[in-house]
């Protein structure tokens, strides 16, 4: 009778960890959603993906070559 008992147990303990599972993933499911496309700003130009934005003129480009003026100090 013991290990009946202690059966029951195990299983009513294994039913309660399913049921609060289930019940924070429906929390989580009904959590409101951003959208990529609304998340994403669509007015700041991402330079390193130029098949997205386009050609990218080389005095906007903070990744293009200076040009050989180096405006670096060193101490």
């Amino acid at each position: 009778m013991h290990r009946q008992q202690k059966q029951h147990s195990m299983s009513e303990l294994k039913l309660r960890r399913l049921v609060e599972l289930n019940q924070r993933l429906r929390e989580d499911l009904d959590r409101s959603r951003v959208r990529v496309s609304e998340a994403s700003a669509r007015d700041t130009r991402d330079f390193l993906v130029p098949s997205v934005w386009g050609p990218v003129d080389k005095r906007d480009d903070p990744y293009a070559p200076n040009g050989g003026n180096c405006n670096c100090i060193i101490m």
